[in-house]
């Protein structure tokens, strides 16, 4: 197994290039345009703008997202969010039925990957997640996956550094989560004239690069009257893997089905036992792979790592070949 969940359970969504007959949210969008931060903002300023966005959105939902991984078909998923921890991601095809389950609730995380070598449901406790395994499997908390998704908050009053101007209309922010393993730096690249938050990237205490989101396409959802990104990108370059979401039929706060079940671990029968990722007798295949160096500083769009696939040798090419 390597360090991502995520990238398990996109990698078997190759199969799932037909989709699945599903409903479409239509709606029509109308361009955002106007300037809503001063020529020259403070922290405050952008702070008032990203948080009170983000305030309009309790949930999303779609189950018409395209999935894209670099040099596999493309795919279709059902997303659903609903803040602060609620998260699942569902992909399944016509011929086969469920290939992936990645989720989260307000205990803990999960993920099911149809075609693992070894069938099982993984999931830990949040509050477990910094001393058990779940680190060398997802290289940031799941609740990240969040804020990636083009919901992100900015405390004014937390340790950070900026804005400052980076040039091509975008201002940068630093700010330094603290964690009980080591703080963390994120960096948030702003729209220096409306707010949107173009880019986020975290560094863990060592300066490893762990995560990278770049948004794009954003536009204003007028029933909400929000900002959301049509285009979300993913990178986890210790894993060397990278996906794009394509989120451009969300629902804004009017979230579909059960909610006992959309948010509750899956049952996948006996042949599928849930295994802990936080049991300190567990011990996962094999997977060690270099680690890359410390990153200087955050990188810009055009030097995020373009690979293509894991390094040879894990779990993840196991999965590949099966």
């Amino acid at each position: 197994m390597h360090r991502t969940a995520l990238l398990l359970a996109t990698l078997l969504l190759t199969v799932c290039a037909s989709g699945a007959n599903c409903p479409h949210f239509l709606g029509a969008y109308s361009p955002v345009m106007p300037r809503v931060l001063p020529t020259t903002p403070t922290l405050a300023d952008v702070a008032n703008v990203v948080n009170s966005n983000s305030a309009r959105i309790q949930s999303l939902y779609t189950t018409d997202a395209e999935i894209y991984v670099p040099g596999l078909p493309k795919a279709r998923a059902n997303i659903a969010l609903d803040r602060p921890r609620r998260f699942r991601l569902r992909a399944d095809t016509l011929l086969t039925g469920p290939e992936v389950d990645l989720g989260s609730n307000d205990e803990l995380f999960w993920f099911w990957v149809r075609r693992a070598p070894e069938a099982a449901i993984y999931y830990c406790r949040h509050e477990q997640f910094e001393a058990s395994l779940a680190r060398s499997v997802l290289p940031v908390e799941p609740e990240w996956l969040i804020d990636a998704l083009g919901v992100a908050t900015l405390d004014p009053a937390g340790d950070n550094s900026g804005p400052v101007p980076v040039g091509q209309g975008r201002l940068r922010i630093e700010t330094r989560l603290p964690r009980p393993r080591g703080d963390l730096r994120r960096i948030m690249i702003i729209d220096e004239a409306r707010g949107w938050v173009l880019e986020q990237h975290l560094y863990d205490a060592a300066g490893q690069h762990l995560a990278s989101a770049l948004l794009s396409g954003h536009y204003r959802e007028p029933l909400a009257n929000v900002i959301l990104p049509r285009s979300v990108k993913i990178l986890w370059p210790q894993t060397k893997f990278e996906m794009t979401i394509e989120l451009t039929k969300l629902a804004v706060n009017q979230l579909s089905g059960d909610p006992q079940q959309l948010w509750a671990m899956p049952n996948y029968g006996a042949a599928t036992p849930p295994v802990n990722l936080a049991d300190p007798n567990l011990r996962l295949p094999n997977s060690e792979s270099p680690q890359p160096p410390p990153l200087a500083s955050y990188p810009e769009r055009s030097d995020m790592p373009q690979t293509t696939h894991a390094p040879p040798g894990g779990w993840l090419d196991r999965v590949m070949t099966r």
